[in-house]
């Protein structure tokens, strides 16, 4: 976290220094706390070897860092181990010198919806909302942007990216273990912002669409996924308690809402970049969840529907450009 202290003066911004410095600090204090799952995770993350890649490849579809030989198999066996003890990885998936993390979501599905979409990110400043274990913002390297930060408040997954970023030790790529809400005011900063899976998670929409335009510069790229309603009408689902198991979902709209919200946050340019319907060939159980997973979200007598009733998961990918 550090390291993007110091990038600050390279981006000339100067301005919200002292403000990140702040929330740094707070961070740094969180994550140095002797017990509980900080403590856990911090030792998994610093008990992994010190292996030097041989290459790295982000442009496939599954993150390749390094390979089988560049390490013996009792030191590969231990890497495993500790990887294994990281779970959930719900994003991915990543192939660390042979040894296969197969996450929950195919997130390269996703990534090949919208990659054609994507303005070139060759020298642009990049903020990943809800970056989980940082898959996005690796493929997003591939393409030399500027910087990438990612945001996400998931101890754990700030110690999956870190976990990645050890071997593939990026001067590019910062992570802060923090929500929207708690970022200063970069004014201006960021050209392209993913903000994906993250939308119905929020109890006010706009505000969160509003924060994030303050962030970017005039005509930057927004690119937003979410789950959404199928229907015409301008409106959006409340779940009365949870949706698909989920208790932090707040609304999920339809195409059409949707729209509206960023309007009403002055982006324009709005374009459906895909509409699909959530299947167990991108969301499914593997060894590396140890949890439930769509097929446990869905009605087992009718899978057009949720446990409690509403309709699957089906979710769009939106771009947009601030005003």
């Amino acid at each position: 976290m550090e390291h993007l202290l110091d990038h600050l003066d390279r981006l000339k911004l100067n301005h919200c220094r002292p403000a990140l410095e702040s929330l740094v600090g707070r961070l740094g204090a969180r994550l140095s706390l002797d017990y509980g799952n900080e403590k856990k995770w911090r030792g998994l993350y610093e008990s992994l070897p010190d292996i030097h890649p041989s290459m790295c490849r982000l442009s496939d579809d599954w993150v390749r860092i390094g390979r089988p030989e560049d390490a013996d198999a009792a030191i590969r066996s231990r890497m495993a181990d500790i990887l294994m003890a990281m779970s959930p990885w719900r994003k991915g998936p990543f192939d660390l010198f042979g040894i296969r993390v197969d996450s929950e979501w195919a997130s390269y599905i996703k990534w090949n919806r919208l990659k054609d979409a994507l303005e070139p990110l060759s020298g642009r400043r990049v903020l990943d909302i809800g970056c989980s274990s940082g898959y996005y913002m690796f493929r997003m390297l591939d393409q030399a942007p500027e910087m990438i930060l990612g945001i996400d408040p998931q101890i754990l997954f700030y110690y999956q990216f870190k976990a990645l970023q050890k071997y593939v030790r990026s001067d590019r790529l910062y992570y802060l273990p923090a929500g929207l809400e708690d970022l200063p005011a970069f004014d201006a900063c960021f050209d392209t912002v993913f903000f994906m899976g993250i939308i119905y998670h929020r109890k006010s929409p706009v505000d969160s669409l509003l924060d994030i335009h303050g962030n970017m510069r005039s005509g930057g790229q927004l690119v937003l996924e979410t789950l959404i309603i199928e229907t015409g009408a301008p409106v959006a689902l409340f779940p009365e308690d949870r949706y698909a198991k989920m208790r932090n979902v707040f609304f999920i709209p339809s195409v059409s809402c949707l729209e509206s919200w960023l309007k009403r946050a002055r982006f324009g340019d709005i374009r459906v970049v895909d509409v699909s319907k959530t299947t167990s060939v991108e969301q499914r159980k593997t060894p590396w969840i140890k949890t439930e997973s769509l097929e446990d979200f869905l009605d087992p007598d009718d899978p057009k529907k949720t446990v409690e009733g509403y309709p699957a998961p089906v979710r769009a990918v939106i771009t947009a450009r601030a005003l």
